[in-house]
C-alpha cells in the first residue's frame, strides 16, 4: 500500500513506522536493529508492519527513499533563487554543512547504509548508487556552467570533499569541518574560474 492512500489510521500506521525506522536506522545503524524493536517503538503490529513493507529490505529502501527525497528537496531550495551556477554550488555547499552542524548528525545515511551493504547488486546498494550518481550528475552540471572546459574532475572532487566533511563531521568539530568543506569548495570554484 503506497502513501497518501486516504486510509488515515493505515497512513497514520505506515508512518509511524517509516519514521521510527528512520530514526533508528540513522543513528543505531541499520543491521545491529530488529523489526521486533522498530514495530515495538512505532506501536503497530507485526501485521501492519507486513501489511505496509514486504519486510526489512523493504523498509529500509523506504528510509533511504525519504532520504533522498528530502536531500533532493534541500538542494534544490538551496538553489532557488541563486544568480549563478557559482552561487548555487556555494548553496548547496552551505546546505551540507548545515545538515553537518545539525542536532543528532550521524553522517551521511547513505555511507552508512552502503558500508552495511557492501554487495554491489543488493538493492540497497542499487539506492545509494542512484541517489549518488544524481547528486554527482547535479553538481557536475552546475560546475560546468562555472569556466570552461569538462566539469567531471571537479565533480567528482566536490563529491570527494562533500563524503569526507560528512564523515569527519560526526568525528570532528562540526564547524571547524563546515569551514573546511566550505574553503574546499571555493577552491574548487576558483580552479574552474569562478
Amino acid at each position: 500500500m503506497s502513501e497518501g492512500t486516504g486510509r488515515g489510521s493505515t497512513s497514520a500506521a505506515r508512518a509511524r513506522l517509516l519514521d521510527t525506522a528512520t530514526r533508528i536506522f540513522y543513528t543505531e545503524g541499520i543491521h545491529s536493529v530488529g523489526v521486533d524493536r522498530i514495530i515495538g517503538e512505532a506501536q503497530v503490529t507485526r501485521a501492519t508492519l507486513y501489511r505496509h513493507f514486504t519486510g526489512k529490505e523493504e523498509l529500509v529502501l523506504a528510509y533511504l527513499g525519504q532520504a533522498d527525497r528530502g536531500i533532493r528537496a534541500g538542494i534544490e531550495a538551496a538553489q532557488a533563487g541563486e544568480q549563478s551556477a557559482a552561487d548555487a554550488v556555494r548553496a548547496i555547499g552551505r546546505f551540507i554543512t548545515e545538515g553537518i552542524q545539525g542536532p543528532g548528525f550521524r553522517g551521511c545515511a547513505f555511507l552508512n547504509a552502503v558500508a552495511e551493504y557492501p554487495d554491489p547488486a543488493h538493492p540497497v546498494h542499487q539506492a545509494v548508487l542512484a541517489h549518488r550518481q544524481w547528486f554527482l550528475a547535479t553538481v557536475t552540471g552546475l560546475l560546468a556552467q562555472v569556466g570552461d572546459g569538462p566539469a567531471d574532475e571537479a565533480g567528482r572532487h566536490l563529491v570527494m570533499l562533500r563524503d569526507g566533511a560528512m564523515a569527519a563531521g560526526c568525528l570532528f568539530d562540526p564547524e571547524l569541518i563546515s569551514e573546511t568543506f566550505l574553503l574546499g569548495v571555493e577552491g574548487i570554484l576558483l580552479a574552474r574560474g569562478a
